[in-house]
């Protein structure tokens, strides 16, 4: 793979790359590149995050060495309760690595770091003191603003956030970082104030969200809105039927992941997506791209009850590294999130 396909991988579903020109550069070096992205334990996790798992999988095949971390002390500083911080780096620890591996990614070069490891060394401290001394309040609350709980009478531990993700592209020495738009403003803030501590600003990588099954956004507080990484076939069957999908819109979370993620596993298989249906229906269909499946739905030739039993198949067959270690996973589920939290 030559530098421009390896930018043409890396660039594909994202929403914004901040610092293009620089990794085309980084690209034409052939140096071994290293990215992470932070995951903060906060919600459980379900399937919208396939969006950046899927780019961690582009960027493993385009030779990254990826980082994943798991934000345990951002989790608390957004308001996890600190008893079962260890509780929930255990549950992601284990499940999200079985998520990536769904994709048929080669992972030797996928490396899982949990950040209170080196966020609470001296050096570290140090430069988010030395942050704070150099950032302003409203600069902070404008970065954390869109990720952050911060309510009408914001913690303090709101405004740390950002500088500690800032700070995290230094000590975890990548060479960018990977994460949701709604990231973007403390993207921006690190590239803004990393050169002042003398360290160099990075690339910074933004996928989009997938849109709720229910609603506009897949949130862990909805429960109807999401399909969680826990979720079995049955469960997924009855989300999806339930789902938004009025005949003849594409405009809806089920068409989204077939377009970000369903779509773009099969192209890199070579495959099409089949869509089974009755001969008194009309019969098996198959698609080769997602825009000959959108003008289907858009012109009515397709029902919204059989996009949606094929997307109910491809998602239960995701997680199907999941469910095989479902008994070791739902314990630590348990107590990850207790029904008293």
């Amino acid at each position: 793979m030559n530098p421009q396909e390896k930018f043409e991988l890396i660039k594909r579903n994202t929403a914004e790359i901040i610092g293009e020109d620089e990794l085309k550069e980084l690209l034409e070096s052939n140096k071994e590149l290293s990215v992470y992205i932070g995951t903060a334990p906060t919600g459980a996790p379900h399937i919208g995050y396939f969006i950046w798992g899927l780019k961690l999988a582009d960027l493993l095949n385009a030779g990254f060495r990826v980082k994943v971390l798991i934000a345990d002390l951002h989790a608390a500083l957004d308001n996890t309760p600190w008893e079962i911080l260890e509780h929930r780096y255990n549950f992601y620890s284990k499940i999200i690595p079985l998520m990536i591996k769904a994709m048929g990614t080669n992972i030797t070069k996928l490396e899982f770091v949990k950040g209170s490891d080196f966020q609470l060394s001296k050096e570290y401290v140090l430069d988010i003191f030395k942050l704070s001394s150099m950032t302003s309040v409203h600069d902070c609350h404008k970065a954390a603003s869109e990720v952050v709980k911060m309510g009408t009478n914001p913690k303090l531990s709101g405004y740390i956030y950002p500088l500690m993700q800032a700070l995290d592209e230094q000590y975890l020495k990548v060479d960018m970082q990977i994460g949701a738009i709604d990231q973007r403003k403390i993207f921006v803030l690190a590239r803004e104030q990393l050169p002042k501590l003398g360290y160099k600003k990075r690339i910074e990588l933004m996928v989009p969200f997938l849109p709720g099954l229910i609603g506009k956004k897949m949130s862990s507080s909805i429960e109807a809105s999401k399909i969680g990484l826990m979720d079995d076939k049955k469960t997924i069957q009855k989300k999806v039927n339930l789902a938004d999908f009025k005949e003849g819109n594409p405009d809806n979370g089920t068409m989204a992941f077939f377009k970000y993620i369903i779509f773009t596993l099969l192209r890199d298989k070579n495959e099409k997506l089949l869509i089974e249906r009755p001969e008194k229906f009309g019969g098996n269909l198959e698609f080769q791209t997602y825009e000959e499946l959108e003008k289907a739905v858009k012109e009515k030739s397709i029902h919204p009850l059989d996009v949606k039993n094929t997307a109910a198949q491809h998602i239960t067959n995701l997680l199907s590294e999941i469910e095989s270690k479902r008994d070791e996973l739902e314990k630590l589920e348990k107590l990850a999130y207790p029904k008293n939290i």
